[in-house]
């Protein structure tokens, strides 16, 4: 394993933690529920490509930062297919660096896609490989997934914390939703802080209207 593999590892594991804590707050149980999250994978990878582009009779111009929220969302679905209940987090978050450091990929971004949503269609699985394949082919590294999926996860929790569930949460605060608060609380902080995932809740906090 390349040292830049090993350095995927620790959040990759933080991530996967993060998942199983979310899953269980949608659903305590949510592990024997046997979800299809591959369902979910294979759904959004078509919802996908309609912000990327597709239809040759008509003009249209990739949206990428849909794009990439798409794929950060794929990655939510992703990270719960491989939690199988057995394994730790960072045995779990070994098998996807190494998996990740060998991307997969056709000969331009919607095919590659459509590898990602062969294997969740065929398999029952995620892919990594593809995946990643797919980050590559529109510039977005992992830094900015990790930043990405931290900031979601979060808001996700957010969400359900202030009566998501019962239909009492405000999505749109001060004119704007709560996905746009979440993209300029993110770039007021440093993803290297210990406490990242604390202050993007503390910053989302201190927005809301209370």
């Amino acid at each position: 394993m390349t040292e830049h593999t090993q350095a995927l590892i620790t959040p990759l594991a933080t991530m996967l933690e993060m998942q199983d804590a979310m899953n269980k707050k949608v659903h305590p149980d949510w592990f024997k529920k046997n979800f299809e999250w591959y369902r979910a994978i294979w759904i959004e990878c078509g919802e996908m490509l309609d912000h990327y582009g597709w239809k040759w009779w008509k003009h249209q111009s990739p949206d990428l930062e849909q794009v990439k929220l798409e794929l950060v969302d794929i990655f939510h679905f992703g990270l719960s297919c491989r939690i199988n209940g057995v394994d730790d987090y960072t045995v779990i978050a070994a098998q996807l660096a190494e998996e990740m450091s060998q991307a997969k990929q056709g000969a331009n971004f919607p095919e590659t896609l459509e590898m990602l949503a062969a294997s969740a269609l065929t398999m029952h699985g995620f892919d990594a490989q593809a995946f990643i394949g797919c980050m590559r082919q529109i510039d977005m590294d992992f830094a900015e997934l990790y930043r990405s999926y931290v900031g979601k996860n979060t808001l996700n929790f957010f969400r359900q914390d202030h009566g998501y569930k019962d239909g009492s949460y405000i999505k749109v605060w001060h004119g704007k939703e709560d996905n746009e608060h979440l993209i300029e609380v993110l770039n007021e902080l440093d993803i290297t802080d210990p406490e990242f995932r604390q202050q993007v809740y503390l910053g989302l906090k201190s927005r809301y209207p209370q």
